[in-house]
């Protein structure tokens, strides 16, 4: 349902866009959803376009949840880019499916499968940079929901205008703007957009945030907007001076392995565990809050995060003092952490280790196909489908290819890349990582990598369709 009802006959001021994330030549993508505030960013992109000297395009993820109306969302998100001749970038994904196969909430698996699209525009070389349309209000429902879950300043900083995602980055340039001032002024415009009723479903907790929490606390304060985004401003200052903070202490406070008896230090002979230690006496010697931050730090290298009263676990551990309360070392010498993190207090130390994990997954088997054909691996999680391109002089002779799973050497040429890279390179770019990393499927043809799934590969000879298994 298109959502326009009357134009205000009072001039109606634009939504203020923050220019100075961009600079000029940028290739952006706007993500448009359909909705009122994308649809907004969506305009006054277009309105500073000639000014900051940036190509536009649009990006829309057709998340397969809500059946025709998402249909219609992509369609209508199509027609404002062919009315303006701009670009017009669809992915559709499975997002219930998504959700399913990684334990994930249906709005954290339609998220991630956005930003995953995102990276993948920006790898492939289609746009430096994506625009989404968070406002003042996305800002406090964050803040609000990091809050409720328990967070530490991090997460206090909610969203951030800047979001680095190599090799270009997430800009969200319509922070300082409120849904209703969004809406005012596309009334003004006449500018139609897009209800999502899934907005209206209780079940998610950011809906009920959103329809419920905040308006209660309107009546308590009707500013709690801008007092939520302020407070998000300063923990991502703070954030900010800690993480400078720590890159100047660590160094000398975070000891590899275990001490020797010749007083060097000895790194674990097992690949697949890792010890970070701290001396007691040093450690003392920290404030609580630095204290904290550096032990989180610790945990942190052996890939876990430490929510905080397994922090405080530790802090008992070395018996260190807060300012609240004074601690005696814990009695217990030993516990596990999540994320198969040992912590053990040695007569010096307290160490962290990354215990060992179960063996890594067995590489994916080899698909032996003929392009064009199409073959089906749900060990990868995809269904491929190849196609040759008009060879010049006829050839229409079917190709061998394989898919498999990538492996240390692989070098793949990206569309608008200037020369090969490294797959290893181009997973961290996508950030991939744990098992997913390990198992990436490409196809080899001629001894050529001409498919990789999440990039746009240069093989023009080749045209490839995939579609995601659950």
């Amino acid at each position: 349902m298109i959502a326009l009802t009357w134009a205000a006959a009072m001039h109606v001021p634009p939504p203020t866009l923050r220019t100075s994330l961009f600079r000029p030549g940028q290739r952006i993508a706007v993500a448009v959803s359909g909705g009122a505030d994308s649809v907004a960013l969506l305009r006054r992109m277009l309105e500073e376009r000639g000014q900051l000297g940036i190509v536009l395009s649009v990006a829309h993820v057709h998340h397969g949840i809500r059946g025709t109306a998402a249909d219609e969302d992509a369609a209508f998100a199509a027609g404002l880019a062919a009315a303006r001749d701009l670009p017009f970038h669809l992915h559709r994904a499975d997002a219930p499916a998504a959700a399913a196969a990684l334990h994930e909430t249906l709005e954290e698996a339609a998220r991630n499968l956005r930003y995953a699209f995102f990276r993948e525009l920006m790898a492939g070389g289609q746009t430096d940079a994506v625009v989404t349309a968070h406002t003042l209000d996305d800002q406090a429902e964050t803040v609000l929901h990091k809050l409720l879950r328990g967070a530490w300043t991090e997460g206090l900083s909610g969203i951030h205008s800047v979001l680095p995602a190599e090799p270009g980055s997430i800009l969200r340039p319509f922070l300082e703007n409120s849904h209703a001032a969004i809406e005012a002024w596309l009334l003004w415009l006449q500018q139609p957009w897009r209800e999502d009723a899934s907005n209206q479903d209780m079940a998610h907790t950011r809906n009920r945030i959103r329809s419920q929490l905040l308006p209660l606390l309107r009546t308590f304060n009707p500013q709690i907007a801008h007092q939520l985004a302020h407070l998000a401003s300063i923990s991502a200052d703070e954030e900010a001076y800690w993480q400078g903070e720590l890159r100047r202490l660590l160094p000398a406070l975070l000891l590899p392995g275990r001490p020797t008896r010749g007083g060097g230090r000895t790194a674990s002979t097992r690949p697949e565990e890792e010890t970070v230690a701290i001396q007691r006496a040093r450690l003392g010697e920290l404030h609580p809050a630095v204290a904290r931050r550096v032990l989180r730090a610790a945990a942190r290298r052996l890939g876990a995060r430490l929510s905080f009263e397994h922090t405080e676990q530790l802090l008992e551990m070395a018996g260190l003092a807060s300012a609240e309360n004074s601690r005696e070392p814990s009695r217990a010498s030993k516990f596990e952490l999540p994320g198969g993190i040992t912590a053990e207090r040695s007569l010096r130390e307290i160490r962290l280790t990354r215990s060992t994990g179960p063996a890594p997954p067995a590489p994916g088997p080899l698909y032996s196909f003929l392009i064009p054909g199409e073959i089906r691996a749900p060990e990868y999680g995809v269904h491929l489908r190849g196609e040759r391109a008009p060879a010049p002089e006829g050839d229409g002779l079917a190709c061998p290819a394989t898919l498999r799973c990538w492996k240390a050497g692989d070098r793949v040429t990206l569309r608008h890349s200037r020369g090969p890279k490294k797959v290893t390179e181009v997973l961290d770019r996508l950030q991939v990582l744990g098992a997913a990393r390990k198992n990436w499927a490409v196809v080899e043809s001629a001894g050529k990598i001409v498919w990789m799934r999440g990039v746009e590969v240069d093989a023009p000879e080749f045209r490839f369709t995939a579609q995601m298994l659950p």
